[in-house]
């Protein structure tokens, strides 16, 4: 008889085994359904602010249109005479720009912006340009064939240093040109297309003070449900609600 000399394993032994190997079984078939569900959530996330920034866009869109709309009746006033002065717009050498310079082209016979002043009670109309005769920013509905006007800037101690002492001594109603060097400009720093150690040229035309309109009632909503927003007279109706519903 020939005897067999290899070991046979115990059914301990194999309950272990078997138990070891649906444990790992189980474990990647965790660790699979995380990363699904990961990925599920992620993409759920993704959607999710997809559609928050396409909702806002459009609350954006029809803002600016409500904003348009507003300034249509100024763009009609002063469009024709502003429009004159993009003829002003060439190239001029950078390097002769060392210090601030001004020239007025109307007087203007409104008030008086004041040296230093902190009431920027004024709106204007503008456009800005590089030493290479690009403009980077204007009123201009189109800065290649203008046909109207957008909402004018309104007055702001955040503008530029250049903007800020430019304009001193300037009257609602008056048109200044405005060459800036790059220190009161952005200087070493870029900004949108504008280099670094760029001087600036503007047209600017001051303009009585407009603040730009408030959404109007139905945009508002619109907002407030986006960012789950709720007004106090919203709060007050519901809780007026709540306590007729209660009697």
């Amino acid at each position: 008889m020939i005897k067999n000399d290899e070991k046979q394993t115990s059914p301990k032994q194999r309950i272990f085994f078997v138990t070891i190997a649906i444990f790992l079984l189980a474990t990647t078939f965790m660790l699979y359904a995380g990363m699904v569900l990961t990925n599920k959530n992620n993409q759920s996330k993704d959607q999710e602010n997809s559609d928050f920034m396409e909702k806002y866009q459009a609350i954006q869109a029809k803002y600016q249109a409500e904003i348009d709309a507003a300034g249509k009746t100024m763009s009609d006033q002063y469009f024709d005479s502003f429009r004159t002065y993009k003829d002003k717009v060439k190239s001029f050498n950078s390097a002769d720009v060392t210090e601030l310079v001004t020239k007025d082209y109307v007087k203007g016979d409104g008030a008086k912006i004041e040296d230093g002043t902190t009431d920027y009670d004024y709106s204007a109309y503008y456009i800005g340009w590089l030493s290479d005769g690009t403009i980077f920013d204007s009123s201009f509905d189109n800065a290649d064939n203008p046909t109207s006007l957008k909402f004018p800037l309104e007055g702001s101690g955040s503008m530029i240093q250049g903007w800020l002492e430019g304009i001193s001594g300037m009257h609602i109603g008056g048109v200044r040109e405005l060459t800036i060097p790059s220190v009161l400009a952005y200087g070493e720093t870029d900004n949108g297309t504008i280099p670094a150690n760029s001087p600036l040229k503007f047209i600017v035309m001051l303009v009585p003070h407009t603040a730009e309109p408030e959404m109007s009632p139905e945009l508002q909503a619109e907002y407030n449900e986006l960012f789950g927003i709720t007004t106090e007279t919203g709060e007050a109706e519901e809780t007026e609600e709540a306590e007729t519903s209660a009697e």
